[in-house]
């Protein structure tokens, strides 16, 4: 059976794809691969039957791409899918692990800011004192917040950014701030890490396929910009990792060292706009085609989407 694309379906039309994946479903008929839609919203509410009712039983595997969802939510998806008799090319745990801070810090440490983080509900900030133990590993200096997914950077000053962590009244003030903001969207927790100083434009997001690098792209917040990093310490950290299909954030510190700011679960991951998504769902198609496999064969082929 052939690779298939779980794709979010229009919300104000549940027979066809969103039109933010648009391009990204050409390219994945191009390829071969089959089309399936899921009903975002009710994923979200908690009704992965209704939200597979359009996927047709014992068809796939698929990779899921679309909106995030919660880690809780995507093994939703994956155990009903199951129970149609489908399956998903990446796992329920590997979702979780790429997708969230906490799952991947230990595989890149050593390439990416410092970083502490606790479990906590929306709602519920730590206290000042518990604040000041959390980040106590980091030292004084300048950090940022955000939970196990996403920051606020745009709200930089009140709900991301800490001049200093010796300064408890602030980082209080910034993390109540930060939970106010993310009110019930708030991912698994609270995160500070070791302020580092980028380049401005200088960074670059790499989609990974079974540990191999098939596609560069400039970061959605930059579109303009396109560096061209230096992947040879991070391609053993993807490896490590093994997950199938990844992200990685890029950015140029200013001492000129690369460093990883992020990593996600490619399922999930923007395309910036005008990226050419081709050589992408060609290596997706062909690890599909492979079932779950070690992450060594490489993906060199290229489709066209024209």
């Amino acid at each position: 059976m052939g690779t298939g694309y779980l794709f979010c379906s229009d919300p104000l039309g549940a027979r066809r794809p969103d039109p933010v994946f648009a391009a990204e479903v050409v390219c994945a008929r191009a390829t071969g691969g089959g089309i399936a839609l899921v009903d975002h919203d009710a994923l979200l509410a908690g009704d992965a039957g209704a939200a597979l009712a359009r996927v047709p039983r014992a068809s796939g595997p698929y990779w899921y791409r679309g909106w995030m969802v919660p880690v809780a939510r995507y093994a939703d998806l994956a155990r009903a899918l199951r129970a149609r008799g489908c399956d998903l090319l990446t796992p329920a745990r590997d979702f979780g692990r790429a997708h969230e801070l906490p799952g991947w810090y230990d595989v890149f440490a050593d390439l990416t800011p410092r970083s502490v983080w606790r479990a906590a509900p929306p709602g519920e900030p730590p206290s000042a004192p518990e604040l000041a133990a959390l980040t106590a590993p980091l030292g004084p200096g300048a950090a940022v917040v955000k939970d196990f997914v996403k920051s606020r950077k745009h709200e930089w000053d009140e709900a991301c950014f800490v001049p200093a962590l010796a300064d408890t009244r602030r980082l209080s003030a910034v993390v109540r701030r930060f939970f106010a903001l993310q009110e019930d969207s708030l991912a698994g927790g609270l995160v500070v890490r070791e302020y580092e100083p980028f380049v401005p434009g200088g960074e670059a997001r790499v989609w990974w396929v079974d540990g191999e690098p098939v596609l560069t792209t400039a970061h959605p917040d930059s579109p303009a910009e396109l560096p061209a990093p230096d992947l040879s310490s991070v391609r053993p950290a993807v490896r490590a990792l093994g997950c199938r299909w990844v992200t990685t954030d890029l950015a140029l510190r200013e001492d000129g060292v690369w460093r990883v700011v992020e990593v996600g679960d490619g399922q999930v991951s923007g395309l910036p706009t005008g990226a050419d998504p081709s050589a992408l769902f060609d290596a997706l198609t062909r690890a599909g085609s492979r079932g779950r496999s070690d992450g060594r064969e490489r993906t060199d082929g290229r489709a066209s989407c024209g």
